[in-house]
């Protein structure tokens, strides 16, 4: 989704988190945003699984579509969406006519965000309603997290299921995600637009510690930190709505990480808010 401001430079959206010269790290500055994040780690990992014809790739589908409904299922979370919804509409709004701001792009976020907002709005099923019919998912998912609880002995009308034809398969669960569905593009287009908010810097961590504090005038919900791979550095990050804090740790030749007090280096960060 493009900028709506003509003065941005093209985000880093588009590219594969797996596959960018940098790593990419970012750091939820409150709990909503911490769970807008999970949801979409989870639905992007289904989306993998899904197309896949293996059924132990079948298996880690369905187990992270357990994981989706444990994660959405606060009963205010909808709610949240909504009123964040509506909150990134009313601004945007606002922006109609000012000379910086790109006006077919504006009316392109207006347009998703007003779909979203009406899909959700008129979903009015229970979040996973689809697998209540199917009385071995109920055992599948209550005994998913047991070591070895999915054996075929355990688990017969399972064991047969993953026998059937990959394209079976496929099609039930694409007919079971579709009860989570609703949460996806919502949870999508607002982390979208919370990283276009970013105010980037160009950091230094001194011995390997940088911290900073947050302007009170804002209040940011999300810390994005880009690492050079090269480095062979992880980031231990901390923050809350008065500061950010990255600690950067490297892996000791017992495979323990310690404080690189060592290292001198540059990266760049992220605010969004």
């Amino acid at each position: 989704m493009p900028c709506v401001r003509r003065c941005c430079a093209p985000g880093r959206s588009g590219e594969c988190r797996y596959h960018d010269p940098v790593i990419l790290y970012e750091y939820p500055l409150n709990e909503r945003t911490r769970t807008y994040l999970r949801l979409e780690h989870l639905l992007h990992r289904l989306g993998v699984l899904v197309p896949r014809e293996h059924p132990l790739d079948h298996h880690h589908a369905l187990q992270t579509l357990f994981e989706i409904l444990e994660v959405g299922a606060r009963a205010d979370l909808k709610t949240e969406i909504l009123k964040d919804l509506d909150r990134h509409r009313q601004q945007l709004e606002a922006l109609r006519g000012h000379p910086t701001i790109a006006e077919a792009a504006l009316e392109r976020v207006l347009t998703q965000i007003e779909q979203c907002h009406a899909a959700l709005r008129d979903d009015e099923g229970r979040l996973g309603h689809a697998l209540g019919g199917v009385e071995w998912l109920a055992t599948l998912r209550n005994r998913i997290g047991i070591p070895g609880g999915t054996c075929a002995f355990d688990l017969p009308a399972y064991h047969e299921w993953q026998h059937r034809p990959a394209a079976e398969r496929q099609a039930d669960l694409l007919q079971w995600a579709q009860s989570v569905a609703c949460l996806g593009q919502p949870v999508q287009l607002l982390l979208q637009l919370l990283r276009e908010s970013a105010v980037a810097q160009k950091v230094f961590a001194a011995r390997g510690q940088f911290q900073q504090n947050l302007p009170q005038s804002r209040t940011f919900q999300l810390l994005r930190v880009w690492l050079d791979p090269g480095l062979r550095l992880v980031p231990e990050i901390s923050g809350n709505r008065l500061l950010v804090s990255v600690r950067l740790l490297r892996r000791n030749i017992e495979g323990k990480l310690e404080p690189a007090t060592d290292i001198d280096a540059e990266f760049e960060i992220h605010l969004c808010a």
